[in-house]
């Protein structure tokens, strides 16, 4: 199956969302102080991820 340009992006901005539901979760679960804060801090940067894929996406597709 090939994708074209705005799938990929779709496909990565939910993968992103994903991992900031999954960092958030793990950083609650551990007992580790770094690691809870290394996983919050991946959370975060899974986060600015999506939002610069939405901005584009948004931008492709004429609504900014």
């Amino acid at each position: 199956m090939k994708q074209n340009t705005l799938d990929m992006i779709k496909k990565k901005i939910a993968d992103s969302q994903e991992m900031v539901r999954d960092y958030e979760m793990f950083s609650k679960q551990v007992r580790d102080t770094e690691l809870g804060e290394t996983f919050k801090m991946f959370a975060e940067e899974s986060g600015m991820q999506a939002r610069r894929l939405q901005a584009i996406l948004d931008k492709k597709e004429g609504r900014k």
